[in-house]
């Protein structure tokens, strides 16, 4: 299983899992949570941030937030 910064700009992904604790609280009132589609728009230079269409909204991760949320590509 991979995690959401290790994946490619363009490719769909479904999330498996969002990381317990405060941060995960806080991606899933931003609409991240297991089960929902979401797709890689592009990444900085450097990889972060990391720019992710979530439904019918763009939403900007940093690297370290993005690690924390595991997913399953090409759904």
């Amino acid at each position: 299983m991979n995690t959401l910064d290790q994946i490619k700009s363009g490719d769909s992904a479904m999330i498996q899992k969002v990381s317990s604790g405060a941060l995960a609280c806080k991606l899933t009132e931003m609409g991240l949570y297991p089960g929902k589609e979401i797709k890689i728009l592009f990444k900085a230079p450097l990889g972060d941030p990391i720019a992710i269409e979530v439904g019918d909204y763009t939403l900007s991760l940093r690297k370290e937030e993005a690690a924390s949320i595991e997913v399953t590509v090409g759904t």
